[in-house]
């Protein structure tokens, strides 16, 4: 026997995802950049010299949340479209991208490490764009909802390659400006 699915169950199956995946993805983002101490704040990331092109502080959380919810939207899709071919490859290719995503504000941020940085967004940009490419054959629109992200990441790529520039004494340091007060 064949079962279809009606439209309507089928919009419900993407409002479930999507009441699921895109808390979660946003939430995953907000906590490794919470436990990482990222952003303004940060001590060693304040000391460090920025380039000219690197936009307002506010900048990062704004683009970020909208980039997760559209990351979690665009996973809602793929994992809603029961019986499309690619989708097993393309939900664990989303994840490995994800993985990645979340480690480096932890090695930026928190271990100091601005070479290994620079090459985690490389691998990033690249999973993204395998994810892109994933999606986007499963539902175009899913794809396109990725590719702001890919544009992000590849700018954060330029950042972070002209904040070693800027300052390779930095890059593994644990120097943080800090002043210790000792009372006696």
């Amino acid at each position: 026997m064949n079962l279809l699915a009606s439209q309507g169950q089928l919009r419900a199956s993407l409002a479930r995802w999507a009441l699921l995946l895109m808390p979660a993805v946003l939430l995953a983002g907000f906590l490794s950049g919470e436990l990482a101490g990222s952003g303004p704040g940060n001590l060693w990331f304040d000391s460090l010299g920025k380039p000219g092109i690197y936009p307002p502080p506010a900048t990062f959380g704004i683009v970020w949340t909208i980039l997760y919810l559209m990351m979690g939207f665009a996973f809602a899709v793929v994992c809603s479209a029961w019986g499309a071919r690619g989708r097993g490859s393309a939900i664990a290719m989303f994840l490995v991208q994800l993985a990645l995503n979340l480690a480096w504000a932890p090695l930026f941020f928190a271990a100091h490490k601005i070479s290994a940085s620079l090459v985690l967004l490389g691998v990033l940009a690249i999973a993204v764009a395998v994810t892109t490419v994933l999606f986007w054959r499963i539902r175009w629109y899913a794809g396109a909802l990725l590719l702001p992200y890919l544009a992000w990441v590849l700018f954060a790529g330029v950042l972070t390659w002209q904040i070693l520039e800027l300052n390779p004494y930095a890059d593994g340091s644990n120097a943080s400006g800090a002043v210790q007060r000792i009372e006696f």
